[in-house]
């Protein structure tokens, strides 16, 4: 299929059916992009989510125009943005005429009831997927414990704030280890031959 049409129906499919925002819609753009249609990997959409998140602007129009510029440069950007984009501002914008009447649906109170909890479960798989594919080592879990305290505990603490001093703090320390992989070379290649 080509690969536009299936970024249009795959995001509009996303846009469509997903409540509760970007973290939310990360188990299905996943599950369609990486698993399904195996369009990127699964290493490539954990670093389009980590971009996401330290780029200004919504996580899931930020990871959808990611996708797309990966898996069709500009047009696949903007088809995948558009599509994602287009089917809720619609539903918004007709719920928008009639929300008064809406609200006061006792099925509607019931239903924003369980869809506050799948939205919670699936932001919870989202974590655990982006937890299990991430390079593990000292410096990950020093900044995972760091972030969750500071969340925890600093509740006024903006979240964008933790995630912008971890982005510094990762691209220090990835300086910092290749300055020492590069001396460590440059150190082997200056060694007398015995």
């Amino acid at each position: 299929m080509n690969k536009y049409l299936d970024l249009f129906l795959s995001f509009s499919k996303i846009g469509l059916f997903t409540f509760g925002g970007g973290y939310a819609m990360l188990p299905l753009i996943e599950r369609d992009m990486v698993e399904k249609k195996k369009l990127i990997s699964g290493e490539e959409m954990t670093d389009i989510v980590a971009v996401s998140e330290s780029t200004p602007g919504p996580l899931a129009i930020n990871c959808a125009t990611f996708v797309g510029y990966k898996v069709g440069g500009f047009w696949g950007a903007l088809i995948s943005t558009l599509s994602v984009v287009f089917p809720p501002f619609v539903i918004i914008l007709i719920i928008s005429l009639f929300l008064k009447e809406f609200l006061a649906l006792e099925y509607v109170k019931y239903a924003f009831m369980g869809i506050k909890v799948a939205v919670a479960i699936l932001i919870l798989e989202a974590a655990i997927k982006l937890f299990r594919k991430a390079k593990k080592g000292l410096f990950f879990y020093a900044i995972s414990v760091t972030s969750l305290l500071l969340a925890l505990f600093l509740t006024e603490v903006e979240p964008a704030w933790i995630i912008l001093a971890s982005g510094i703090i990762g691209a220090i320390y990835s300086l910092i280890m290749a300055s020492i992989e590069k001396k460590k070379k440059d150190g082997e290649d200056d060694a007398p031959m015995a």
